[in-house]
């Protein structure tokens, strides 16, 4: 199975240490770690959207968001606890918060299978 990990901040942190993250990704590749990537500040998104067929494009991340993702992994892992078990000692679970989404398995007409 895939699972998408956003990477986000979080205004509760358990402690300020990321200086092992270079060693959790080596781990994550040797078990199924497909992708992943840093992203910059939150400050340089913008946000999109089209109401009443007009296009609107905000600086920043969505207004009222105190958290921000600051990067993405993708995992291939057998399933979710598997996928548990890769992310639970990332750094960023400690000071941060991961959130782990499955991918849909779509047929060839794009419906959900």
């Amino acid at each position: 199975m895939k699972f998408l990990m956003f990477v986000c901040t979080d205004s509760e942190p358990d402690d300020d240490r990321t200086d092992d993250i270079d060693a959790w990704v080596e781990r994550a590749d040797a078990r199924g770690r497909v992708l992943g990537s840093a992203l910059v500040e939150a400050s340089e998104a913008v946000t999109v959207r089209v109401r009443n067929g007009e296009l609107q494009v905000i600086g920043g991340p969505f207004e009222g968001t105190e958290e921000a993702i600051v990067g993405f992994d993708i995992l291939e892992c057998k399933d979710l606890d598997d996928a548990v078990d890769v992310i639970r000692t990332h750094p960023m679970a400690r000071i941060g918060r991961i959130e782990l989404r499955p991918f849909r398995d779509l047929n060839l007409n794009g419906d959900a299978a």
